[in-house]
């Protein structure tokens, strides 16, 4: 079973300045807060940290892992994965208006260039490429 299925299955909850979030809410979170945003996935990522870190500290040296442990570590699990996804898109998404600026420049250039390569014509030559509509 993955874990969005775990996630779903046992109905996780994450907390936040918002207050509770499902695993769908998580995906509308900034990776950062911003000026807009209240919650941040970065903000849900440090309050799961802290809990699995106070967990550790009080240990049961005797008994198994408990059962909290395992539902934090999938919380973390999750919000670290959408984080990487999120992560990846916005590179792609920067891959993308990079390429698109790119490709603005060159054909304003080949533009440019067409333009220069009619200048050098004669009027002769340019009155013979006149097309009538």
């Amino acid at each position: 079973m993955n874990m969005f299925e775990k996630a779903t299955q046992q109905k996780l909850r994450f907390n936040s300045v918002m207050g509770n979030l499902t695993v769908e809410d998580l995906w509308d979170l900034p990776l950062k807060t911003t000026s807009d945003a209240r919650a941040s996935l970065n903000n849900v990522a440090v309050v799961v940290n802290r809990l699995l870190k106070a967990n550790k500290e009080e240990l049961d040296f005797i008994s198994d892992t408990p059962k909290a442990d395992s539902i934090l570590e999938l919380k973390m699990d999750i919000v670290k994965h959408i984080i990487q996804v999120k992560l990846e898109e916005a590179e792609i998404a920067a891959t993308r208006k990079a390429n698109r600026e790119r490709n603005a420049k060159i054909r304003e250039i080949i533009d440019q260039k067409g333009d220069a390569t009619l200048q050098r014509k004669s009027v002769k030559e340019l009155e013979k490429m006149l097309t009538s509509d």
